[in-house]
């Protein structure tokens, strides 16, 4: 038997007293009416449970339509809103929210403290893979502050059936960015994703993972306790109502929020048709830096990075400092390129140099032999000589000069 829900008032009630404030005595955020009271919530609420995310459909029929209007227009089923009925009878925002707080989860909308305002930029981001829009709402668990914890993030995401290499790298890459004070951002899915998040966790970062079902769902089951993980030390992120399971167009539209919401997108492996590629192309159409590991030429799995730096202008990336330089604001941030590290022979001279390439490695010969093989005058040559000596690179003995031998 259906147990009967309390009235929309009573839990509404409810879920204010426990979540409202956007705070509470144990530390953990809280969402509570903030964004725009009571009817805009259950609006977003039902409007998230009804309509898919990012279904271009809705973007039309309701242009210019603000939230209570539209979820107004769905229960009165006006002309134009057919395709959504069916949905409409299983519809209870109230039961949403309960079920949402049984888990520890809240829901943030525009104008709550922890809204990231950054996902808007989906409302002029344009449509991709048919999907596009800012979300109603976003369901979250886990202790961080969403807003805080996104202002300085870099998604990191990839193929699932990644190699042993690329697994190392998103894992010493999120390890890296964690210790600097990113947050990583992900889809808790397989592979590159499952490996960024745990990197993060390794040192106690802090990692977001966005998912294409509800955040009271593990999926996939296999990484349930990775999941655990996160809900514990960071935030499960979700525009899909309790309960919802995941689709490929509900991935799709995931790829989109976890674009919008970083800073950056790092793809580490990625085949040339794949759901990384499509975060990537969220990330350019957000106008957000995309970024991709090199991987061998010989591997499958490297050939998305590789178009995406080759054709689509992506940022190679090879350490933590070349990440953070593509995610930061212009002029700061900035890296220096690689060098070899200095030997005692970088800081000669120019005749110091040619005195010490003339000099014998074993059989030793006299100054004025070694002053023509360098070209140089006499004088000249016993100077550097002399000089070489000093800095225990030559030594000279009863037959003349030879280098002396360097230790290793």
């Amino acid at each position: 038997m259906t147990p009967t829900c309390a009235p929309a008032t009573t839990i509404q009630s409810r879920f204010v007293d426990e979540f409202g404030g956007g705070g509470s005595a144990d530390g953990v955020p809280r969402a509570g009416v903030g964004g725009g009271g009571d009817a805009e919530r259950l609006a977003r609420v039902g409007l998230g449970r009804v309509i898919e995310p990012g279904d271009l459909a809705a973007l039309k029929v309701f242009e210019g339509v603000g939230v209570v209007e539209m979820w107004e227009r769905l229960r009165r089923q006006e002309v134009g809103t057919e395709r959504w009925v069916t949905r409409m009878a299983k519809v209870e925002p109230e039961r949403d929210l309960e079920r949402a707080a049984a888990v520890g989860a809240r829901f943030v909308i525009p104008g709550d403290d922890e809204w990231p305002e950054q996902v808007e930029v989906l409302a002029e981001a344009g449509q991709l893979s048919r999907r596009a829009g800012v979300p109603f709402g976003l369901w979250v668990r886990g202790p961080a502050h969403l807003r805080q914890v996104l202002e300085q993030s870099v998604a990191i995401v990839g193929a699932r059936a990644c190699s042993s290499y690329g697994s190392h790298v998103a894992g010493e890459l999120a390890a890296g960015l964690s210790g600097k004070g990113y947050a990583v951002v992900s889809g808790g899915a397989y592979g590159i994703d499952a490996a960024a998040h745990r990197g993060a966790l390794s040192i106690g970062g802090v990692t977001v993972a966005v998912l294409a079902c509800g955040v009271d769902k593990s999926y996939p089951r296999s990484n349930s306790a990775l999941f655990s993980r996160i809900v514990e030390q960071g935030l499960v992120v979700s525009e899909l109502s309790p309960g919802c399971s995941p689709s490929k167009l509900r991935f799709l539209a995931r790829n989109r929020l976890i674009a919008a919401a970083s800073q950056g997108t790092l793809i580490v492996e990625a085949a040339v048709r794949s759901g990384a590629l499509n975060s990537a192309g969220w990330a350019e159409q957000c106008g957000r830096p995309v970024m991709a590991v090199p991987g061998p030429i010989t591997s499958r799995m490297s050939e998305g990075s590789h178009l995406l730096i080759r054709e689509r202008d992506a940022v190679l990336v090879t350490d933590v400092p070349e990440i953070i330089e593509a995610v930061s604001p212009l002029g700061t941030g900035l890296t220096s390129y690689r060098h070899s590290p200095k030997t005692p022979f970088d800081e000669l001279s120019h005749e110091l140099r040619r005195t010490l390439d003339a000099v014998p490695v074993q059989t030793p010969a006299p100054t004025h032999r070694i002053a023509t093989t360098a070209g140089l005058d006499l004088p000249t040559t016993q100077d550097a000589l002399e000089a070489l000596t000093a800095l225990n690179l030559v030594h000279q003995s009863a037959t003349g000069w030879c280098l002396t031998r360097q230790p290793g």
